[in-house]
C-alpha cells in the first residue's frame, strides 16, 4: 500500500487526507498544532458521513481507517511515496518546511505544494532535492474537485512531474500540467479575466451582481461544468473551432479593447457586497456554504454515473 504524508491538517490537508485515503493509499497526517491535529480526524469523519449521504463514498469508517495522525513531522512522512504540504501562504514558512521535508522525507519522494500563489523556485531553490519539487494546487474541496494543476520550477525533473500526475490519476483527480512557472497558475487567470469583466459589467450600470450570477450559473456554468472553452466553441459552429473564431473573432477583439482596467473591483466592491448582502446574510454564509458542497456532491455523484455508463 503506498504511503502519503500530509503536512498541515487545516482545511486543505484534511482535504487531500480524505482524496488519497478514498483512493486506498495510507495516509499520515501532521500539524504543527496538535489541537488541530486532533479535532482533524473528526472533521474528516463528518465530510465522509456527507459523501457516503451523496453515493460518493461506500465505506466511511473503512476511508478513516487509511488516515493516521502523526505526532512528528519525520513519522507522518518517513516511508512516504508523495508528501502534500498545506501550511499558510508565506514563502518563508514554505522554505522552512521544504528544508524540513527534503532532509526527512525517502530520496525518492516526491514533495508537493497546495500553493495556490507562490511559485516552487520561490521556496525550493537552494534544497539539495529540488529536483523532486513541484506545485500541486487543488481547488477547494479537492474530494469533489478533481482538477488539480502541477507546476514544477525550471530546476523540477520532468520524471517529478510525470510520476505526479500518474499518482493524481490513481486518486481520482484530473492532473493538469503548468508547463512553466506562471503567477495564479491557469485556473486563478482564467476565473481572474472573469471577475474583472463581471465587476466592470456591475460598475457600469450594465448589469446587477445578483443576475450576473444568474448568467453564470444557468448559462455559461452548465456547459463549463463537463467541457471547457475551447470544446464549447468547438461545438458552437458548424465548422468547428476556426469557423467559430473566424465568425465571431472581431467582436471578441472589440471587447478585449474595452477590457484596458485591470483593477474595477476597487471601486464597486461596495455595491457587489451591499447587494450579495440583500441576498445572502452574512449570518448564513456557513449554511449557503453547506449547500454548496452538496450541490456540489451531487454534481460529481451525476458526472460519475455518466462517466460509468
Amino acid at each position: 500500500m503506498s504511503k502519503v504524508g500530509i503536512v498541515g491538517a487545516g482545511l486543505i490537508g484534511r482535504a487531500w487526507a480524505i482524496v488519497f485515503a478514498r483512493a486506498g493509499f495510507h495516509v499520515a497526517i501532521w500539524d504543527g498544532d496538535p489541537k488541530a491535529l486532533n479535532a482533524s480526524l473528526g472533521t474528516i469523519k463528518d465530510r465522509l458521513d456527507d459523501l457516503r449521504n451523496a453515493g460518493l463514498v461506500d465505506d466511511p469508517d473503512a476511508v478513516l481507517r487509511q488516515i493516521e495522525p502523526r505526532s512528528t513531522l519525520q513519522e507522518a512522512i518517513g516511508g512516504a511515496e508523495y508528501v502534500q504540504e498545506n501550511l499558510p501562504e508565506t514563502v518563508e514558512i514554505k522554505r522552512r518546511i521544504f528544508a524540513e521535508m527534503d532532509g526527512l522525507a525517502p530520496g525518492d519522494a516526491i514533495l508537493a505544494s497546495s500553493t495556490s500563489s507562490i511559485p516552487a523556485s520561490a521556496f525550493t531553490e537552494s534544497l539539495q532535492g529540488r529536483a523532486r519539487c513541484l506545485v500541486a494546487h487543488p481547488v477547494n474541496p479537492p474530494y469533489l474537485i478533481p482538477v488539480v494543476e502541477l507546476c514544477g520550477a525550471p530546476w523540477t525533473v520532468p520524471d517529478t512531474v510525470a510520476r505526479t500526475r500518474a499518482l493524481m490519476e490513481r486518486a481520482g483527480q484530473a492532473p493538469v500540467t503548468v508547463q512553466r512557472e506562471i503567477q495564479g497558475f491557469i485556473l486563478n487567470r482564467l476565473q481572474g479575466a472573469l471577475l474583472n469583466e463581471a465587476f466592470r459589467l456591475v460598475e457600469d450600470g450594465y448589469v446587477t451582481p445578483d443576475d450576473l450570477d444568474k448568467t453564470i450559473a444557468h448559462g455559461l456554468g452548465l456547459r463549463w461544468s463537463f467541457m471547457g472553452p475551447f470544446e464549447t466553441i468547438d461545438l458552437n459552429a458548424p465548422g468547428g473551432v476556426r469557423d467559430y473564431c473566424e465568425r465571431y473573432g472581431p467582436l471578441y477583439y472589440d471587447i478585449a479593447k474595452q477590457q484596458a482596467d485591470p483593477r474595477p473591483w476597487r471601486r464597486v466592491i461596495d455595491r457587489v457586497e451591499a447587494d450579495r448582502n440583500k441576498v445572502l446574510p452574512r449570518s448564513s454564509l456557513a449554511e449557503r456554504q453547506t449547500w454548496r458542497d452538496r450541490r456540489l456532491m451531487a454534481l460529481a455523484a451525476h458526472k460519475r454515473k455518466m462517466e460509468e455508463a
